[in-house]
């Protein structure tokens, strides 16, 4: 029987390029917890923004073993890029992987069309000078509360994803995920923390939001571990610098 996600003995590697870690496991651990409910969704385009060594968009596609879904991934990081491809490959699974910024080349493209994005962003707090650049300290270097990259992420997930869209999104404690939730209500999504893990250095959250506007935001914590696609759909990416 396949794996359900990544092997991470086979995850590429690069020195520019973030390894899977906590934050990349608690992720996955969060799909899996909801793949249930994803395999039901019949997702038709899956993206992930900032898939770094490949280790989550290439679970995410084992994990949903659906023909017809296409899958994306987007890294500001060229390295990133060639990473995630072979990573892809070894493990026997697609994905168009692009080099921009956030899903810069993507926001008209797939606008209202994204049934399941997934991101790790960077969300450590640092110095605001670290911010935005294209090697592996931009992986991790969030600015202020580690909440620059993922304020400009979330406008954008919100245009991208379909009304049945679904955002997974990794956050830390510094990043006050309940304000982030209440940020998202108030553009009508409803939301709820998948995982919660905690490590030796940080306290990761989780977060699943979806449109919803009649329902309450949820800080619910479901999951609480220590450590110790049709053709019609496929042609919009044509004349993409894949």
């Amino acid at each position: 029987m396949p794996s359900k996600i990544a092997d991470v003995r086979l995850v590429a590697s690069h020195p520019e390029v973030y390894e899977p870690c906590d934050d990349s496991f608690a992720l996955v651990d969060a799909l899996l917890a909801d793949r249930a409910n994803l395999l039901s969704h019949k997702p038709s385009i899956c993206l992930e923004i900032g898939c770094g060594s490949g280790y989550i968009i290439t679970s995410l596609a084992l994990m949903l073993e659906t023909n017809g879904i296409h899958y994306c991934a987007t890294d500001i990081n060229p390295y990133a890029v060639k990473t995630t491809s072979e990573t892809l490959r070894v493990h026997g699974v697609h994905a168009e992987v692009m080099n921009m910024d956030i899903a810069s080349g993507l926001e008209k493209r797939l606008s209202g069309l994204v049934d399941v994005l997934v991101v790790n962003p960077p969300y450590v707090p640092t110095p605001e000078y670290e911010v935005g650049g294209s090697g592996i300290v931009a992986s991790w270097a969030g600015g202020e509360n580690g909440r620059v990259v993922i304020d400009r992420i979330l406008p954008v997930a919100d245009n991208l994803l379909s009304e049945k869209g679904w955002l997974y999104m990794v956050t830390l404690a510094e990043n006050k995920p309940g304000q982030l939730c209440a940020l998202m209500k108030k553009k009508g999504y409803a939301s709820k923390i998948i995982v919660q893990r905690s490590t030796d250095e940080e306290s990761l959250h989780i977060i699943k939001f979806w449109r919803d506007p009649d329902s309450d935001v949820e800080i619910k914590k479901v999951a609480n571990v220590s450590k110790g696609c049709p053709t019609s759909v496929f042609s919009i990416f044509r004349g993409l610098p894949f």
